[in-house]
């Protein structure tokens, strides 16, 4: 199984970077705008519809917010298995990381899943940076 890790820098408080994680139907408004161009829920899916065209099933797994931690899965006919974990980790004032992890089968899949979560983590950055006070005057 092919495991792809991002380590994703945010210049946003913990907390702030958490709240548009855990809101698990707003994809699209919140964490990746442009990215992702709509979500729609179905119980405990979400259905995404990506920029390339791409629609997603995906089961939310578990919300754990004392960890900052949210593991979702993509139920697919092209992929055997697609299990992903985001957490939040503060790190220094101000701002974060987003540790987001994926394992997929089959593992020809894992270039392209790799390619379109490094597109997805400069579209969380975008949204969710804090602009520092000093740089707005």
């Amino acid at each position: 199984m092919a495991s792809i890790h991002k380590d994703v820098p945010i210049r946003a408080p913990a907390n702030h970077v958490w709240d548009a994680v855990r809101d698990f139907g707003a994809l699209h408004t919140r964490l990746v705008p442009g990215f992702v161009l709509a979500t729609h829920l179905e119980g405990e899916a979400r259905i995404v519809s990506f920029a390339n065209g791409t629609v997603a099933r995906e089961l939310l797994v578990d919300c754990d917010d004392t960890r900052r931690r949210l593991v979702y899965a993509v139920i697919s006919e092209r992929m055997k298995q697609h299990s992903a974990s985001v957490q939040v980790v503060a790190d220094g004032e101000g701002c974060c990381r987003l540790i987001w992890i994926v394992d997929v089968l089959p593992h020809e899949i894992a270039p392209y899943i790799d390619g379109q979560m490094d597109q997805a983590a400069a579209a969380m950055q975008k949204a969710l940076q804090v602009t520092p006070v000093s740089a707005q005057m």
